[in-house]
């Protein structure tokens, strides 16, 4: 078993220009490199401000706008996970942006309930189909989930993604923009959850088991 030290990031969602985004990102990126991790996942649609995911999604953003993250991943060797709009069967989709340190574009997937990630922090699987009807590559070891839900949707999410973390015995990282983002140890047990504000929640996984912390962001 790998030590690791991965982060969600959470905060209020943002009515802001793209550029103000990426550097709102840069922060939580800075403050997770100060941590030591080497993972930081963003909340849905954290490049658009984690808009209202009901509302119509607009274009992606150029990629060449999204270099800065390319090269924060790079210089900080961290796999970084953020949220933004993608084109899929001929239609804006929610999707997220993969950044891994020495590639100088991100990868691309659409999604809609999480990402599935190996010891690497590189190989990744994305889940499209409701997670408890998934067959789960028995190598991964962290899911991770994108979100910007209030009650009483959270509730139905959290008990969903704590059933899943026990069921298939891996480790849950949820990054929610609302509030209450969470971790979850391979045998469903909670780990650490936050409430509401602008922090980093941290895990790190060692020969003992998770531990957990919640950074406020300064």
């Amino acid at each position: 078993m790998s030590p690791w030290k991965i982060a969600a990031a959470q905060y209020e969602p943002l009515k802001t220009s793209l550029r103000e985004h990426i550097a709102h990102h840069l922060n939580f990126i800075n403050a997770a490199a100060r941590q030591q991790c080497e993972l930081l996942v963003f909340p849905s649609l954290s490049l658009l401000g984690c808009m209202d995911e009901s509302q119509s999604l607009p274009a992606p953003p150029d990629i060449s706008l999204l270099q800065p993250l390319s090269q924060a991943a790079h210089a900080h060797r961290m796999t970084i996970i953020a949220g933004l709009p993608v084109e899929h069967n001929n239609r804006f989709v929610k999707g997220i942006a993969v950044f891994v340190p020495g590639m100088a574009v991100p990868r691309m997937f659409h999604q809609s309930h999480g990402a599935c990630l190996c010891e690497d922090l590189k190989t990744i699987n994305v889940v499209d189909a409701q997670p408890e009807g998934v067959d789960m590559d028995p190598t991964c070891s962290l899911f991770t989930s994108s979100q910007c839900v209030s009650e009483p949707e959270l509730l139905t999410s959290t008990s969903r993604l704590q059933r899943f973390s026990h069921q298939f015995s891996i480790a849950v990282l949820m990054a929610n923009a609302r509030g209450s983002s969470a971790l979850w140890d391979e045998n469903g047990q909670l780990i650490v959850r936050a409430d509401r504000g602008s922090l980093l929640l941290t895990g790190q996984r060692t020969a003992q088991g998770w531990q957990g912390d919640i950074i406020p962001l300064r």
